[in-house]
């Protein structure tokens, strides 16, 4: 049982690793000659990872693993447009609300 969570650990860290480096790559090739921003580092890759993980939700959907259960997204499939239009509105009022 151990070593069986051991090759997850493993598996986890590894994948990390190898998404952290194409990231990387990928930043440093790119994002300096588009945009004039400096390169990153390994740690700030895998750190634009996390990050991305906390905003965006999981990875794996992104990636073809569907399963996973969102009820958000099926209440907004569920609603008419008139009743889309009304929740934009009210999370518009809520987050740019001047007080």
């Amino acid at each position: 049982m151990k070593a069986h969570i051991m090759k997850h650990i493993f598996f986890a860290l590894a994948t990390l690793a190898g998404l952290g480096v194409v990231v990387m790559v990928l930043w440093n090739v790119l994002v300096p000659d588009i945009f004039g921003l400096a390169a990153i580092s390994f740690w700030q890759a895998s750190g634009l990872l996390v990050l991305a993980r906390l905003f965006f939700g999981r990875i794996g959907k992104m990636m073809g693993m569907h399963g996973h259960h969102n009820p958000v997204h099926e209440k907004w499939m569920k609603m008419t447009p008139e009743e889309r239009k009304e929740f934009i509105h009210k999370r518009h009022e809520h987050f740019f609300k001047h007080e």
